[in-house]
């Protein structure tokens, strides 16, 4: 099933969600950062890449959420359900740990811990995102099957078959 809000056949959500992950990752090794080295600076750039991430993750719920609207009742559905459940779950988690943050200097170890096991359930709810993608094929068009010419042409190196659209 193609995505239905994609720029060229390409999904928008899946474009969108790296930006909270990768915002929030670094936030806790800025955390670490801090606590081996003391400098506040990274106790500060902790705290704007957490408040970075729940906007990045805000604007990449909404094209999620009209994918998952859009899927027909299925395991990928039901899937998604609980991918989208843990998302919010994670949302209010780091707005609460953004909120636990403020005027506090630097951070007390509570935020940290929150952030630890923000990120844990974030690879949960990423793992059930690729479970949809690569097992269900959601936002994925379907690939026709190649014929023994089509087959020969996109031999590559080493006589590795390349997968490719044009």
């Amino acid at each position: 099933m193609i995505s239905k809000v994609s720029v060229a056949r390409h999904p928008i959500h899946p474009m969108l969600v790296p930006l909270p992950i990768g915002l929030w990752v670094f936030s806790l090794v800025c955390d670490f950062i801090f606590r081996g080295t003391g400098n506040p600076l990274w106790s500060i750039v902790a705290f704007i890449s957490i408040g970075g991430g729940v906007i990045g993750a805000l604007l990449a719920a909404l094209p999620g959420l009209i994918d998952l609207y859009t899927l027909p009742p299925s395991r990928a559905k039901t899937i998604g359900l609980w991918h989208m459940a843990i998302n919010l779950a994670l949302v209010t988690a780091y707005v609460l740990n953004f909120l636990w943050r403020r005027n506090v200097g630097p951070v007390p170890m509570g935020p940290v811990i929150l952030s630890v096991c923000s990120v844990v359930i974030l690879a949960v709810s990423g793992w059930l995102g690729g479970e949809m993608v690569y097992v269900h094929g959601v936002g994925v068009a379907p690939v026709e099957a190649p014929t023994a010419e089509t087959a020969a042409e996109e031999r590559g190196i080493f006589g590795l078959r390349l997968h490719h659209r044009h």
